[in-house]
């Protein structure tokens, strides 16, 4: 995982962390980042689903790695994850948590505990978990970068939509706190909003929806990608997909 980096390959030799990898946005994020080099640490609850996104990376002549745990049920290897990858690859230099929990759909008065502690646990728990176990290899990098998806539902809170805002809005303030906290070092964070996008979790939100109609992972993967390219100058920001400017990049 050493040398300079490859003619359109400019995150050849790096490392890069991957969780709620087994689909949707987190899937074709993996193969975003290995096309541009990146040997992947793919993250999610199914094996099946891992093993999908690790044919499609090797069908590209990348590499992967698979770790299979639950963030909630298992949330104690999450703190093994940063020096596992250090002792195996020798570095870590790209973290994306995209994996995220919807929860029921419900009024805030009517919230299950098994619920919010599910939601709790993925969106905001197994964040800072990631952050304690990811922050010494990032800052170690040469450039390392991370990436937490987020969501507009922060900014416009919206009926029974409760415990997936206010766990994705206390995520963001750790992320952009922990942004500034290391703002003097190489190491760059941001969110990414993806807005509307095809994945289950949207399924599950409006089950009417024609998946066609709106935005598909594929889409939105090269534009979270890019804000874990070594020349990505941005830091505490809040990136919101917008289809016709990435259609205008392409």
């Amino acid at each position: 995982m050493t040398g300079q980096p490859e003619t359109g390959r400019p995150l050849a030799g790096q490392v890069a962390l991957i969780t709620g990898a087994s689909r949707g946005i987190g899937a074709a994020t993996a193969i975003e980042l290995a096309r541009l080099g990146a040997h992947c640490v793919l993250v999610a609850r199914t094996q099946g689903g891992l093993e999908e996104t690790d044919d499609a990376i090797r069908a590209l002549g990348g590499g992967s790695t698979l770790l299979p745990f639950d963030l909630v049920k298992q949330a104690d290897k999450i703190d093994v994850i940063g020096p596992s990858l250090v002792e195996r690859f020798g570095r870590l230099d790209i973290l994306v948590h995209n994996a995220g929990a919807l929860g029921s759909l419900t009024p805030v008065a009517h919230i299950q505990p098994r619920d919010w502690a599910d939601v709790v646990g993925v969106n905001l728990t197994a964040s800072w978990r990631l952050i304690r176990t990811c922050d010494p290899p990032l800052r170690a990098a040469p450039a390392g970068r991370a990436v937490f998806v987020t969501t507009g539902r922060v900014r416009r809170p919206k009926p029974y939509w409760g415990a997936y805002g206010a766990t994705k809005a206390g995520m963001e303030h750790l992320v952009l706190t922990w942004a500034r906290e290391v703002e003097h070092t190489p190491l760059r964070v941001n969110l990414f909003d993806p807005d509307v996008v095809a994945t289950k979790m949207r399924a599950q939100a409006m089950p009417g929806e024609d998946p066609a109609s709106i935005v598909q992972p594929a889409e939105v993967a090269p534009a979270l990608a890019a804000l874990c390219r070594p020349e990505e100058a941005r830091h505490g920001s809040t990136v919101v997909f917008e289809r016709q400017a990435a259609q205008a990049a392409s």
